[in-house]
């Protein structure tokens, strides 16, 4: 626990690792610098193999750890986290990746931003690519039911100043996430079917539905080793068979749940441009894992990779 100014609202961060020991070990270093000061670290191991436990508790004493005896994946993992801040006076919960940097102010600006009104509930900063790092990969993101889009604003774009601007946006993705106390109080935990993907957008869609603001603050800023923590080689910016499964997996989840009848006219022609978009890209790129996945959904196979 750090020594801290009383005046500053209580953070917990909360981390999932699993078989992330290098990733997990740079991010805690990079937490050590941060200008903010009441915050505490949690963090959630899925079973890691690799000796995540040992290497962070050796080299983190200060950090409390959760240890799983399987893989309880994303959001499982974060509730158990969040259950944990929540009986320990969390006034906000930061989920972060293990596969993330951050600049020392992140979270000051993050905390501020979620003060400046009490009608926000979920604050996500701006995120790079670790590599260029100034390639931006979230700057905000889209929700659209009539096009059954889920896309994060900028991705991929060089960084010159065109996302500045705080304010609302469709949702936060769980990469890093600073929900408060208030918010999930009222909304609850992270749905944990969704297994993997789309939990984060389906968590700030209730929230909203709830009354809370979703915002997106530019003057935080991290950096994320993209689809190191999925697994598999990055072919098509991520797009491995696992990652390509369970996105589409999870988005047919969110769109049944919360688009309309009337939605469902426009929807699959949407779908159809994204599909074939995606396939074209695949085949290109001979990324067989993928196709493969692709095909699973279309199916119905629902089996764990």
């Amino acid at each position: 626990m750090n020594t801290t100014p009383t005046q500053q609202p209580r953070v917990f961060i909360l981390i999932v690792n699993w078989n992330g020991k290098d990733d997990t070990l740079a991010c805690l270093h990079s937490l050590q610098n941060l200008a903010y000061r009441n915050y505490h670290i949690v963090l959630i191991d899925n079973a890691s193999s690799d000796g995540s436990v040992q290497a962070i508790a050796e080299a983190f004493p200060h950090v409390d750890i959760i240890r799983n005896a399987e893989n309880a994946r994303f959001a499982r993992a974060n509730n158990q986290g969040i259950e944990l801040a929540l009986k320990n006076d969390a006034d906000y919960v930061l989920l972060l990746n293990n596969d993330t940097l951050v600049e020392p102010p992140f979270l000051q600006h993050l905390v501020a931003r979620a003060q400046s009104d009490a009608r926000i509930g979920m604050v996500g900063p701006k995120i790079y690519f670790a590599e260029p790092p100034q390639q931006i990969w979230y700057a905000g993101a889209v929700v659209s039911l009539r096009r059954g889009l889920l896309a994060h604003i900028g991705i991929r774009e060089m960084d010159a100043g065109q996302y500045q601007q705080s304010g609302e946006t469709g949702y936060v993705t769980g990469c890093c996430l600073l929900a408060s106390r208030a918010c999930i109080k009222t909304t609850g935990l992270l749905d944990e079917s969704y297994f993997m993907y789309t939990e984060d957008a389906d968590w700030c869609w209730r929230a909203r539905q709830h009354g809370f603001l979703i915002y997106y603050e530019p003057a935080a800023r991290i950096w994320h080793k993209i689809s190191a923590s999925s697994g598999g080689k990055a072919i098509v910016g991520g797009m491995t068979g696992f990652k390509v499964f369970y996105k589409i997996r999870g988005m047919l989840k969110f769109f049944g749940r919360y688009a309309k009848w009337y939605h469902w006219f426009t929807i699959p022609f949407f779908w159809l441009l994204q599909f074939l978009q995606a396939l074209v890209m695949l085949i290109a790129a001979k990324n067989w894992a993928g196709i493969r996945a692709m095909l699973r959904i279309l199916t119905g196979v629902r089996k764990h990779q």
